[in-house]
């Protein structure tokens, strides 16, 4: 069983290819338990990619422009989807049920591709000044992790835009509580790690993750109504590329 909702994580929010799995709820009562390995797998990349890039002398812009794609290209654009379509929304300054429909518009508009624009600028940027430093590169690996261990705990218990989403359908299916605690035991080690690895840097990154966390709730709340898949997309990229500046930054002192 938990096989079965280890493969339905990984079908969902990745390109790694999966043996199938029926999408019944035996099968996703656990499913967002495996979704930050997800990020596990995105930060060993990145790790080995920083790692690569300096023993092998890569140009930093080469190994900057990688590191920004390792993400996309596990995860397939899925949350940057819905960081553009949530830009989109709220930035049409229109009612709430207006700015719902535009969510689940599939053309992209000027804002959306000015913030991804914005946001991929933001990753190369920072990716360029941290990516030599060792632990503060670490620490952005495992915080691909923590980035979804909150937006799982967002989809277990934040209220639901809508009642027929998929962020809806996976609610409805899992076993809420177990999993919201499974999430919390997660970001209780990941935050003891990261501080092992560099204290400052590491409570830094978690403080900036649970900011980006609190934010995300509250533009949630007083712009929609509560979540969708996209708003959880919105939130998983804000928080990955808020950490990323704050370490960026605070590498040069640490």
């Amino acid at each position: 069983m938990l096989w079965n909702n280890f493969k339905v994580a990984f079908a969902m929010y990745s390109k790694i290819p999966m043996p199938r799995a029926d999408w019944n709820k035996e099968n996703m009562k656990y499913t967002f338990c495996f979704f930050p390995f997800i990020g596990l797998v995105i930060g060993a990349l990145s790790y080995l990619v920083g790692w690569a890039g300096e023993k092998f002398g890569f140009h930093s812009t080469f190994v900057s422009a990688v590191l920004v794609l390792v993400p996309v290209l596990v995860t397939g654009g899925i949350h940057v989807d819905g960081l553009l379509d949530t830009s989109d929304a709220l930035s049409s300054w229109q009612e709430r049920e207006r700015r719902l429909e535009i969510l689940k518009d599939s053309h992209a508009g000027a804002f959306a591709v000015i913030t991804a624009c914005v946001y991929f600028l933001a990753w190369y940027g920072a990716y360029s000044q941290l990516w030599t430093n060792q632990p503060a590169l670490l620490i952005m690996a495992l915080g691909f992790m923590v980035s979804r261990c909150f937006s799982g705990i967002s989809v277990m218990t934040f209220p639901k835009a809508r009642k027929d989403g998929t962020v809806a359908e996976f609610s409805r299916k899992a076993e809420e509580m177990t999993v919201r605690n499974v999430l919390i035991l997660y970001l209780g080690i990941l935050l003891a790690v990261m501080v092992w690895i560099q204290p400052i840097l590491g409570v830094l990154a978690f403080a900036a993750a649970a900011f980006s966390f609190l934010y995300y709730h509250h533009k949630a709340m007083k712009y929609f109504g509560g979540i969708t898949g996209d708003l959880a997309g919105y939130f998983l990229c804000l928080c990955e590329v808020t950490m990323a500046i704050v370490l960026a930054v605070a590498s040069v002192w640490f």
